[in-house]
C-alpha cells in the first residue's frame, strides 16, 4: 500500500515544556490508524501539529509532499482536513451554510459543491432533515455529524479526528464508529484520536499509544486490543 502520510520524530512543546517527544507514525492509503491514550498525553496536540496549527520539529511527507512548505490552507486544498475536539460549529448559521463553509476550497466549482451536498445528506439523513435549522438547534449527535459532513465538503483525501465520540450517548458513538468505518470504504484515510480506546481500536487497522507524549506502544489494533498491557491500563482489565 501507498504511504499516504510519515510522521517521523515529532517535538511540539507549549513553551519549555514538551507535548509530544519523537512521536513517530504512518498512515497508508485507505487505512484507519488510531492514537489513543489518557487525558493529557498530547493527542491533540499531534494533530494540531499535524493540521499546522501549531509549530513543530521533525518530518512530515503527505502524498510525497513536505508538510513544511504547506500552510493550514494548502493543506485542505491538498484534501487534508481536520475535524476538532470541539467540532468549531457557527451555531447561529444554518446546518447548510455550516457544510458550505468546508467546501470552500471548491466555492468556484458549483457542480462539485452540489455534488457534495447530494454526498453529505446522503451519508447523513438528519442533516438533510435539518438543513434549514441553525447549529445550535442540533443535538450532540447531530453536530458531531454536522462537523463530519463539514469536512466531507471539502472531499478529504485525509481526515483527522478528534475525540469524535467525546460527550456522546453508547447509541450514538456506535453510530459514528460506523459512519468512520464506511468513510474508509469510501477512500477516505484516517487518523483516528479517541480516549474510547476499545471503539477506536475495534474500528481502526493500525494503533499507537501516546503516554506522555512519547509512544509506547504500536501494532495492528487488533493485536493491541489484546495486549495485555493495553487491556490493564485503557480497556478496563478484561479482553
Amino acid at each position: 500500500m501507498t504511504v499516504l502520510l510519515s510522521i517521523e520524530d515529532l517535538h511540539v512543546a507549549y513553551g519549555k515544556v514538551e507535548a509530544v517527544r519523537g512521536a513517530s507514525l504512518t498512515i497508508e492509503a485507505g487505512q484507519i490508524v488510531t492514537v489513543i491514550g489518557p487525558n493529557g498525553a498530547g493527542k491533540t496536540t499531534l494533530l494540531a501539529a499535524a493540521a499546522g496549527l501549531m509549530r513543530s520539529r521533525g518530518r512530515m511527507i503527505y502524498d510525497g509532499v513536505d508538510l513544511d512548505r504547506l500552510d493550514v490552507e494548502d493543506r485542505v486544498e491538498r484534501g487534508f482536513c481536520l475535524v476538532p475536539e470541539r467540532r468549531e460549529l457557527f451555531g447561529d448559521m444554518l446546518v447548510s451554510d455550516n457544510l458550505l463553509l468546508g467546501a470552500y476550497v471548491h466555492h468556484r466549482n458549483r457542480r462539485q459543491v452540489k455534488l457534495s451536498f447530494e454526498e453529505v445528506y446522503s451519508r447523513f439523513p438528519r442533516l438533510a432533515e435539518r438543513r434549514g435549522q441553525k447549529a445550535n438547534t442540533l443535538s450532540g449527535g447531530e453536530r458531531q455529524m454536522l462537523a463530519l459532513g463539514r469536512a466531507l465538503m471539502a472531499r478529504p483525501r485525509l481526515l483527522l479526528l478528534d475525540e469524535p465520540s467525546l460527550g456522546l450517548a453508547p447509541m450514538i458513538v456506535r453510530e459514528i464508529f460506523r459512519i468512520v468505518a464506511s468513510l474508509r470504504d469510501h477512500g477516505v484515510s484516517i487518523l483516528l484520536v479517541e480516549q474510547n480506546a476499545r471503539a477506536a481500536l475495534e474500528t481502526a487497522d493500525q494503533g499507537y499509544v501516546l503516554e506522555t507524549g512519547q509512544i509506547i506502544y504500536q501494532g495492528p489494533a487488533r493485536e493491541l486490543a489484546h495486549d495485555p498491557r493495553v487491556v490493564a491500563t485503557y480497556l478496563g482489565g478484561h479482553g
